[in-house]
Formats: C-alpha cells, sequence, structure tokens
C-alpha cells in the first residue's frame, strides 16, 4: 500500500494499542478488535490488544494513590501511556458502554490519553448497533483531551455477523473495521511526525495577529 513507506519513515515507531471492553471469553468485541489492529499492521505500525480480563483490575475508588495501584493496573497504565493510538472497543449494554471499560477509563488519565489518537468501535446483538456507546465514548475522549476520529464503527446483530473462525462475513463491513485501524496508524503517525511537530511549533512561536485591526 501507498501509506506504508511513510509510516516507516523516520525514527519513529508507532504503537497502536486496543482495549477490549469485554470479558466474555467468545467476545464478539474481542475478534473486532483483531481485525482493526490487522489494519493497523498493514501500514506497519506496532500493534496489542489489552485484554481487561488478564489484569485483574479493582474498582477505581478515588482515594489509592497512582503509585499503590496493584501491579496488573499499573501494567495497564503503562501499556497504554506507552501507546500512540489507541482503539477502545465495547459491547453496548442498557444503552451505553461496558462496566469494566469505563473502570479500567477511571483508573486511568491524562497520562495515558491526551494528546492521542482514538478510534471507536462497538458491538450490539441488537439491530440499532452500539450508537449510544460510541457516543459517550465520543465524549469521554474529549474529556481526556484526547483526538477521537471521526470514523467509527459500529456492528449491529454482531451474533450473526462472524464465522467460525471469528472473521466478518460481510466484506465491507470487515473494511470498514480495517480501515479503522489503519486510520488510528495513519492520523497517529501525522501527529507524531517530525514535520507535524515542527508546524506545531512554527505556529506556537508566530506572532501575534490581531486580525490587521
Amino acid at each position: 500500500m501507498s501509506d506504508v513507506p511513510s509510516l516507516n519513515a523516520g525514527k519513529t515507531s508507532i504503537r497502536v494499542v486496543a482495549i477490549c471492553g469485554s470479558l466474555r471469553r467468545d467476545s464478539h468485541t474481542r475478534k473486532a478488535l483483531r481485525l482493526a489492529l490487522a489494519g493497523a499492521a498493514e501500514l506497519g505500525a506496532e500493534t496489542k490488544l489489552l485484554d481487561l480480563r488478564d489484569y485483574e483490575l479493582v474498582f477505581c475508588d478515588g482515594d489509592t494513590e497512582d503509585e499503590d495501584l496493584p501491579e496488573g493496573v499499573q501494567r495497564l497504565k503503562q501499556e497504554v501511556q506507552a501507546a500512540h493510538g489507541i482503539i477502545l472497543g465495547t459491547p453496548e449494554y442498557h444503552g451505553g458502554y461496558s462496566g469494566v471499560l469505563k473502570n479500567a477509563l477511571d483508573l486511568m488519565g491524562f497520562a495515558e490519553f491526551e494528546g492521542k489518537m482514538i478510534g471507536l468501535l462497538g458491538v450490539s446483538g441488537g439491530s440499532m448497533g452500539a450508537v449510544n456507546s460510541l457516543t459517550s465514548l465520543r465524549a469521554v475522549g474529549r474529556a481526556l483531551h484526547a483526538w477521537v476520529l471521526p470514523e467509527e464503527v459500529s456492528i449491529p446483530r454482531a451474533g450473526q455477523q462472524f464465522d467460525a473462525e471469528g472473521n466478518l462475513t460481510d466484506p465491507r463491513l470487515a473494511e470498514r473495521v480495517r480501515e479503522l485501524g489503519r486510520q488510528v496508524a495513519r492520523f497517529a503517525f501525522l501527529h507524531t511526525s517530525e514535520q507535524a511537530l515542527e508546524f506545531l511549533r512554527a505556529w506556537e512561536n508566530a506572532p501575534y495577529n490581531p486580525g490587521g485591526g
């Protein structure tokens, strides 16, 4: 693909992680996130699926200091902080995103998300998809000072969308999921490239222009 040389150029190695907000063993969210990460990997990004089952997270109580959080929480925070791009995936439960993802986000903050590129993916058992969940997650991304991509993917009737190997049977939907991963990788690269940083430095140092008045 034409984007591969530019994404791999220079010293920056783009890292994209996907946080799975589902604890189900046969999770449709997890299947879709793997496909999105495959899209990011097509452009040369380093990718990793962060399965919240693997971190033994505690409930966020608002009192525990960061340094006193358990090892699993510390490890999750380090994985997210090291990423340039993040894909948040969730099933829609009762019109909202999952509780386990909410708790994981509450355990983190600006250090993990500020200035990062975020892509959103949701699955639903119903025909309406995960629109409500994605809208809520978009607000969370803004609150964390992250850049939430306009493109998002909602998968309705998720139980009917995957084959026995975990692949989406609709090729157009599968391509949308892969493209979400590509966009996260692509914009993360642009955001961290030296050209973009030079532009930001020039803009910050430009003389104040009151509009010609």
